[in-house]
């Protein structure tokens, strides 16, 4: 059963948008070199777009994961659930509202955020390609060169701080949760070597590669985190989403993944005294008593609230 559980929405915003950035960076710096594709054999004309498909295949693999995490989000964190205390040694109800929780509501946001900029991103540069006025020597329209900079730039500044959601909830929580670490073991060595394809792919810069740099290196930090957690689950026998490997209990043996948005506080009972019989013999004595909400929130998710 799949579970996007323990990935941070923000880190999906910002990944996405950072990798929709450095594709059209690539593209726009080697859209001359693309058209050679016009009047060269299939496969010269895949040898020197090899760093455009580089980044479209990064871009479009990113893109796949943001839409899994939408599909298998658990469907027991999407509403806020709610503890009513009974009265005496009853269990207490369990209630699921129809309220949507905080990280719920905010992965909608997050994917109509990547869906704008991916809109409004790829208006703009195909405009600019479309509408440019080649240089006399060859040389990329002054237009274009500023877009592209602009790309290059916002990408990597997005991508150095697009590791930090992800790598604040997976210290908070101390479990791996739905992160995949082979998938972090293969992509930390490849996000140099890309690095170093991309600077030595004609027509780019410094803004076409800094982007794989920083990811590499934050990714390398996030790696290592988990590993050290994986170490951790393994001396507590629990899972990655901190369920106990020794028994079928249902609950998790940490509070951290716990996605109960709503609390409810104890009854607060008055100082009057009812003699058990007494009680017993009224009608107008209701069997339970009114809880009262309480105004804190889950501190799990309470620092992604925006």
């Amino acid at each position: 059963m799949g579970s996007s559980e323990g990935i941070s929405p923000l880190f999906l915003l910002l990944g996405s948008t950072s990798s929709a950035a450095g594709m059209l960076n690539v593209i726009a710096l080697s859209w001359p070199t693309i058209q050679c594709c016009n009047n060269v054999s299939v496969g010269r004309c895949l040898e020197i777009t090899a760093g455009v498909t580089q980044v479209t295949l990064q871009w479009v693999l990113f893109l796949i994961i943001f839409v899994l995490y939408m599909i298998y989000y658990p469907d027991r964190l999407k509403y806020v659930d709610i503890d009513i205390p009974a009265h005496g040694t009853l269990p207490p109800q369990h209630i699921k509202t129809k309220l949507l929780s905080d990280d719920w509501r905010l992965s909608v946001n997050v994917m109509w955020a990547v869906s704008i900029h991916l809109v409004l991103s790829v208006i703009v540069t195909f405009f600019l390609l479309f509408t440019r006025i080649p240089g006399p020597d060859g040389e990329v329209p002054r237009q274009i060169a500023l877009w592209a900079i602009f790309l290059g730039v916002t990408s990597a500044l997005l991508a150095a701080i697009q590791y930090v959601p992800q790598l604040s909830r997976t210290y908070r929580s101390k479990l791996v949760g739905a992160l995949s670490i082979p998938m972090m073991i293969i992509q930390s060595p490849g996000a140099f070597i890309m690095c170093i394809s991309i600077a030595l792919h004609p027509g780019t810069n410094w803004t076409s590669w800094a982007m794989y740099a920083v990811s590499g290196t934050m990714q390398t930090v996030l790696l290592v985190m988990c590993i050290a957690w994986k170490l951790r689950q393994r001396r507590l026998r629990i899972d990655d989403f901190g369920y106990s490997l020794d028994s079928t209990s249902p609950t998790p043996l940490t509070d951290d993944i716990d996605t109960v948005v709503g609390e409810v506080s104890d009854p607060q009972v008055g100082d009057t005294s009812f003699d058990s019989d007494a009680e017993d013999a009224r009608e107008d004595v209701p069997l339970l008593a009114k809880p009262r909400r309480s105004g804190r929130s889950s501190s799990f998710f309470g620092w992604l609230r925006l």
